[in-house]
């Protein structure tokens, strides 16, 4: 396994819709194995193949706890098939706009349709904080950020405050 590099906003490949996976094989499964390491280590409960540039139907998420075994769940080409009418808001932060967070507000559940890392068809229903972290994952392979669900305003000033981070990056 490898840890990838994580693309910091505004990098125009985080806004560009990804590409679905014609079979899960070996690449698939390694770059998956890879993606869980990098965010493991970011820390992180989700990521998204086009957040270390690869612009492929692909994300990892594990949602357990600090004191709990990992629990990673590898989705490729997910599809959401139902979202619930009750909403949630949970506060968002995301590995491409670090140190940055806003309150997102969505569907409470989700029932959603992937391939796993056998290419096995499978359905799942998540509630809470799963269903919070497939969607912000899904939206990232549609090129959405989960600012874009936030107003102009809020928006431009997380995007303000991203660029002095990186800047602060840059000079250290």
């Amino acid at each position: 396994m490898a840890k990838l590099d994580i693309l910091i906003a505004p990098d125009r490949r985080l806004k560009t819709k990804a590409k679905p996976v014609g079979q899960v094989d070996d690449r698939v499964r390694k770059l998956m194995d890879d993606m869980l390491e990098t965010m493991y280590a970011a820390p992180g409960i989700g990521l998204a193949a086009p957040q270390v540039g690869v612009l492929e139907r692909v994300l990892v998420i594990d949602c357990t706890g600090k004191d709990e075994d990992n629990n990673p769940v590898r989705m490729v080409n997910p599809e959401i098939l139902w979202q619930s009418d009750t909403l949630n808001s949970y506060e968002e932060g995301c590995l491409s706009l670090p140190e940055q967070f806003a309150e997102v507000t969505r569907p409470d559940a989700c029932r959603v349709r992937y391939l796993d890392e056998n290419n096995r068809a499978v359905e799942m229903s998540c509630d809470g904080l799963l269903a919070t972290c497939v969607q912000h994952e899904i939206d990232h392979l549609n090129g959405v950020l989960f600012v874009d669900h936030l107003s102009a305003l809020k928006r431009n000033i997380i995007m303000r405050k991203l660029a002095k981070w990186k800047k602060a990056q840059d000079e250290a």
